[in-house]
């Protein structure tokens, strides 16, 4: 019977775990032994007592509960501790955050573990139930709004009282992605006016439809900004002018700002300038969703609330899923559970078939070697499987000696 091991986050501030008692029972359904570290669940509020009643195994400390695991289920990458208690071959699924964690991957290729990010998960429709980041993605855009709504000093939705009339709070999103989307949904629900932009036109009816008003300079450049597969084109000059003096003369009536944009791998874009927060009413709140990849509004500090000179108020904390770790932990087991059917066969074996598109878009390490191709130094992309390697690697994975994947060639 293969194990699966779920041990402690041990990053600072991370409350999360891999676990719960419902995705437990869906593991030990799939023919797999669960052996969980003692205490993993207490930051989302799940004592041991739950995950043994579910059918876990408790252990104490990492070391024992990685013993001879077949898998590991974290919900960040693991530490130097936990990789040297792998055994080589141990499939370790996590968000590994590979382009800013390089180190921790490299160790982990090292150890001849097959590492598989769960940031990678590709984003076509059978992989949906996997997706990570979009279920993560849609609690920060509901926290980022009640976050704001807190440090705010006045009331969320229009009041009319005997004593006068309290106006909504104005709220803009930046950046219409799934925490965008969240995020206005949520401002709507609390009852202030909502705007939001994005620089992807196909988002204008996402936003109206969630009863909230677009803003952009829309011209005939921004009516063809989106390639035939959904990205953005890059603006001309004159355009990112027109659409920048938009924006600031929105963002000096706004008393909420939330700003969402990120790019995988890269800083995150400056959406939100100095000016911009210094034209900003005392008492107005910017909630900054990128400030663990630099930050989209100038001036946000991680983990630290800014008062500007003006008295505005810049949030800058990071891991908004965790401050609902219940909700995030429930959401990401099921992620886990959910990608497990790719590695588990009906029997119980660790049984991948590596051909698998979505597999191939999520190992990132494998052989010793980071391969992914989106990682320096990793190969190519493989060419796409013919019907015969399909099955050849189906009956190697059945096999004792194909417990990992073949290392990616370019």
């Amino acid at each position: 019977m293969a194990v699966v091991a779920i041990t402690k986050e041990r990053q600072g501030g991370e409350t999360r775990v891999a676990a719960t008692p419902d995705s437990i029972r869906k593991l030990i359904a799939m023919g797999l032994k669960v052996r969980i570290e003692s205490g993993a669940g207490e930051g989302a509020s799940i004592p041991d007592a739950e995950y043994v009643a579910a059918g876990a195994t408790i252990a104490k400390g990492a070391a024992f509960t990685i013993k001879d695991a077949d898998l590991l289920f974290k919900v960040r990458a693991p530490d130097a501790a936990e990789i040297a208690a792998l055994k080589k071959g141990t499939i370790v699924a996590a968000l590994l955050n590979p382009h800013m964690d390089r180190n921790s991957l490299d160790a982990l290729a090292k150890s001849g573990a097959v590492g598989i990010a769960m940031e990678f998960v590709p984003r076509i429709s059978r992989a949906q139930s996997m997706d990570a980041l979009s279920s993560q993605a849609n609690l920060a855009g509901y926290r980022a709004v009640i976050e704001g709504a807190q440090a705010y000093g006045r009331a969320m939705p229009m009041m009319m009282t005997a004593a006068g009339t309290v106006a909504a709070a104005k709220v803009f999103v930046m950046g219409v992605g799934v925490a965008g989307l969240q995020a206005i949904a949520t401002a709507r629900r609390l009852g202030a006016v909502v705007t939001a932009t994005d620089v992807r036109p196909a988002t204008k009816e996402q936003v109206e439809s969630l009863g909230a008003k677009f803003i952009a300079v829309e011209d005939d450049e921004f009516k063809n900004a989106q390639t035939a597969g959904g990205y953005a084109k890059e603006m001309s000059q004159d355009y990112q002018a027109k659409q920048a003096a938009l924006v600031s003369e929105h963002i000096k009536k706004q008393d909420i700002v939330i700003t969402t944009a990120l790019i995988p791998g890269r800083p995150a874009p400056r959406l939100v300038n100095a000016a911009q927060v210094a034209s900003m009413k005392p008492g107005s709140i910017l909630v900054d969703l990128a400030v663990e990849q630099g930050g989209n509004v100038e001036g946000v500090k991680l983990n630290q609330t800014v008062v500007t000179p003006n008295g505005a108020t810049i949030l800058g904390h990071a891991n908004l899923p965790g401050r609902i770790a219940a909700d995030a932990s429930s959401l990401y087991a099921k992620n886990l559970v959910n990608l497990s059917a790719l590695l588990i066969s009906k029997e119980g074996a660790v049984s991948p078939d590596w051909t698998d598109e979505i597999l191939v878009g999520a190992v990132v390490c494998t052989g010793g070697k980071v391969t992914h191709p989106a990682l320096a130094g990793g190969a190519a992309a493989p060419a796409a499987a013919k019907p015969a390697a399909v099955a050849k690697a189906k009956a190697k994975a059945k096999a004792p000696a194909a417990k990992k994947p073949p290392t990616k060639k370019g």
